[in-house]
């Protein structure tokens, strides 16, 4: 049977029928056609980019601080580096996808808060990166594993370990810094860093320290006493005075021990660090222990006495009891002790000795205590800090027969009845003082603001005031404040040398890229990025030539800013 396809088709164009338009049909057909418009999608001005959520960088992220000014120093240099990385710094855990918790192990209770913060992100299902004294020290605590940890001379790595922690992934860094064999101080100085005050720089000037207190944890996450050079930290102080900064706190585990191990001591530092303070702006010296400052208290009085230095000095004295001392290896006797308050006093008229004691240690009997007792009373030291004895895992001390727990209460509770039976600055009522302004009252009534003897100020809350130095009179004191009406006739007195970052804003990014070598963006023209590579400048060569970090990135951002 014949089938309907038997013809053959030689060509395609064989199955054009009759019907079909020619080609000059077509031609007349398609100049009447009009083509439809394919509408284009508008991108909106405020759609923001969707980005997957695993990719480093893009996270938000919450960091809590416990301890010291040392820690908090460490704090803001992670948050600085993080915030330059592109992540984005939040004070709202809730809303954070990253906890980075920065841990103090001196006592007990900080511990407690660390670990419960450690629990509570893990409910929430937080990334969790952890920090400071705690894990440096006790790595292998069950509560961390699987966390990724942060050692306390490893913060110049943060964005690395936060990076993998987004992943999911846990990464530990608990190494030492090391040059030729000889521990250094631990991060550069120079990494960009997030203030919390942008009007005070806190300055770590060494980690570590000399002692072995039989008490002490945080020994085991710092180590011995490493000290950063003073070109390093006179460098970092110039920065920061050129980004609006009028307050430095020097910070470490102990100051006095400050170039034992390199060959130079704190009252040198001091002098060189003393040129740099612009005028109105102060300098605070940070906690030193007796035997490390009572063969420099000559040069520290004058240091002291100097005007854009806080008469202000922190010396911890833990037991007014030689026994205790001896138990405790504090390598000093109570006369000691005594004899740096005693001559810093006769020198330093006004000057404020803060300290701390510990009631309870191990062994410590009645007798021991009243001692204590009577140092107190002697003194009437303005500031006190009274810390119930707890044995921290690991030390000798916590091996020592305990004192009683009711017994330690009772004491701390006797010793801070005692301190708050005087009031320190009675005295001063009616005084014409000058004041530095830098903090915000906790209850955001009033500026916080020191005089010379870094007694605190409270001021009224005046725009004009943030920042300055001004003439105030004494007209109420409490037990650890005094309040001052401004004078009327006195004009406030600017110490910065330039404008204060913003609250939040990044400090040091151009240090960085000159440390690091600038990188022009992609759509520079080739010829730029290679004038931009002949001005990466060598901190080597910069010191030989006399110039510092601070200028030489001043003189890169005018010629950046001229090319393009």
């Amino acid at each position: 049977m014949a089938s309907t396809c038997d013809s053959l088709i030689e060509d395609i164009e064989d199955m054009v029928s009759f019907s079909d338009p020619t080609p000059q049909e077509r031609q007349s057909i398609r100049k009447s056609i009009i083509p439809r418009s394919r509408k284009k999608k508008e991108l909106m001005c405020n759609e923001e980019l969707q980005a997957d959520s695993l990719i480093p960088g893009t996270q938000k992220i919450w960091m809590k601080t416990w301890g010291c000014s040392h820690n908090s120093s460490d704090g803001e240099y992670m948050a600085g580096q993080l915030a330059a990385s592109g992540y984005k710094m939040t004070d709202d855990p809730t809303e954070a996808d990253l906890w980075l918790l920065n841990s103090c192990t001196v006592k007990n209770p900080a511990e407690d808060h660390f670990r419960n913060s450690i629990k509570k992100a893990q409910e929430q299902e937080k990334k969790v990166v952890v920090a400071g004294c705690v894990p440096q020290a006790q790595p292998r605590m069950d509560y961390l594993k699987g966390l990724s940890i942060i050692g306390v001379q490893q913060i110049d790595r943060v964005v690395e370990v936060v990076d993998e922690a987004v992943k999911g992934h846990s990464v530990r860094l608990l190494g030492q810094k090391k040059d030729g064999g000889r521990r250094l101080g631990g991060a550069r100085l120079d990494l960009p860093k997030i203030r919390r005050n942008p009007l005070i720089e806190i300055i770590s000037i060494n980690t570590g320290c000399l002692n072995a207190c039989t008490y002490c944890k945080t020994k085991h996450a710092r180590g011995d006493l490493a000290s950063y050079p003073i070109e390093e930290l006179v460098e970092r102080a110039r920065q920061s005075f050129q980004e609006g900064v009028c307050e430095i706190w020097l910070t470490s585990e102990d100051t006095g021990a400050y170039g034992r191990d390199i060959g130079t001591d704190l009252p040198t530092l001091l002098w060189r660090l003393v040129e740099e303070i612009p005028e109105g702006a102060m300098l605070r010296l940070g906690m030193t222990n007796p035997p490390y400052i009572l063969e420099h208290l000559e040069e520290m009085a004058k240091i002291l006495n100097h005007p854009r230095v806080y008469a202000f000095l922190h010396v911890p004295v833990q037991s007014a009891s030689d026994s205790v001392l001896m138990d405790m290896k504090r390598e000093y006797c109570i006369d000691d002790f005594k004899r740096v308050v005693d001559f810093l006093k006769e020198r330093v008229p006004g000057v404020t000795i803060a300290t701390d004691i510990i009631c309870g240690f191990p062994g410590e009997t009645e007798e021991d205590f009243q001692e204590t007792i009577d140092l107190v009373k002697c003194y009437r030291f303005p500031s006190l800090f009274i810390n119930q004895f707890y044995p921290r895992p690991g030390t000798p001390a916590a091996k020592m027969e305990q004192v009683p727990a009711h017994v330690k209460k009772q004491r701390t509770k006797e010793l801070s009845q005692l301190f708050h039976s005087y009031n320190p600055y009675d005295h001063k009522v009616g005084e014409r003082q000058h004041v530095l302004v830098t903090e915000e009252s906790f209850d955001a009534q009033y500026y916080v603001s020191h005089n010379k003897f870094y007694e605190q100020v409270l001021v009224p809350k005046r725009a004009e005031f943030k920042g300055k130095m001004i003439e105030v009179d004494i007209y109420e004191a409490g037990k650890h404040f005094m309040r001052g009406q401004p004078v009327e006739d006195s004009k406030p007195f600017t110490p910065s040398i330039a404008a204060p970052l913003q609250k939040g804003e990044v400090s040091g990014l151009m240090q960085e890229q000159i440390a690091n070598g600038i990188q022009g963006p992609a759509s520079m023209p080739s010829s730029s990025i290679l004038l931009m590579g002949s001005y990466s400048l060598d901190k080597e060569v910069l010191k030989k030539l006399g110039i510092g970090l601070t200028l030489a990135a001043a003189v890169l951002a005018f010629i950046v800013e001229k090319l393009f």
